[in-house]
């Protein structure tokens, strides 16, 4: 690596830290960063995906007494995170980057669609929640889309946790605290066994994950108390705003 390179990632790990304590999306600068290092689009993938998941960690700690309460029936979605990242890393690997490199531009703009209409999704679910839930074809409906998300997760990611509130809010128990637990929870199981297995296929270059690491960690500590000081709005339009411009940008060069 370059000293250049070196501080590009650094930056981006940061900020992806940061951006992911606080709403979410760190993905796309880490993703972007690590491609223009010169990693195919299939390795800045799995790249990226290893070496946030340390940071992501610290959305777990922070929601220990919702888990320790409810871990019971976190269960079935805990396993169905484990299914569906394993499912989603695999299906990566079988298509390659020949396979993936066309999708990215795709990916880029669902995801950045999701962050960008994230409010109205959640007010779309929220009367459901306050009933209890929809009824039996809404509820299956749910289930469907929290295994898409479980899956699309180990495939690419960024944007899974509003896919998650969205059906959690169908069927979860109707508190945000600890839908979002759940959330959290099944993202990182996502997570660590998407991640083992991208490292058993080769894909990670740990040199550029180290780095990405370090700096991730540092802004996912940071990011707390940007948190506490910075709207969420503003910090989800600067989300939106990178990712439509990724997104442009893998269009044009195909």
């Amino acid at each position: 690596m370059t000293f250049f390179q070196i501080v590009l990632l650094a930056a981006a790990g940061f900020a992806a830290g940061t951006v992911n304590a606080i709403a979410g999306g760190g993905t796309f600068a880490t993703f972007a960063a690590l491609v223009a290092c010169g990693l195919p689009t299939l390795d800045a993938n799995a790249t990226s995906a290893v070496a946030l998941t340390p940071a992501n960690l610290a959305s777990v700690v922070a929601y220990r007494s919702e888990i320790r309460t409810h871990f019971r029936s976190m269960v079935p979605f805990a396993l169905t995170g484990l299914a569906g990242g394993a499912i989603g890393s695999l299906l990566l690997i079988w298509l390659g980057d020949q396979g993936f490199r066309p999708l990215v531009p795709w990916l880029l703009l669902s995801a950045t669609l999701m962050f960008a209409f994230s409010d109205q999704i959640r007010r779309l679910t929220k009367p459901m929640a306050q009933q209890g839930g929809g009824g039996g074809a809404t509820r299956v409906v749910a289930f469907a889309v929290m295994a898409l998300a479980t899956i699309y997760g180990g495939f690419f990611g960024a944007g899974m946790g509003i896919m998650m509130l969205a059906a959690l809010a169908v069927i979860g128990s109707g508190d945000y605290h600890e839908d979002n637990a759940v959330k959290n929870v099944v993202a990182f199981l996502i997570q660590i066994v998407s991640a083992a297995i991208l490292i058993a296929g080769g894909l990670v270059h740990w040199p550029q994950a180290m780095v990405t690491i370090v700096a991730s960690v540092i802004g996912g500590y940071w990011g707390v108390s940007v948190a506490r000081n910075v709207p969420v709005k503003v910090i989800r339009a600067a989300v939106v705003l990178v990712g439509a411009v990724l997104t442009v940008i893998f269009f044009v060069k195909g």
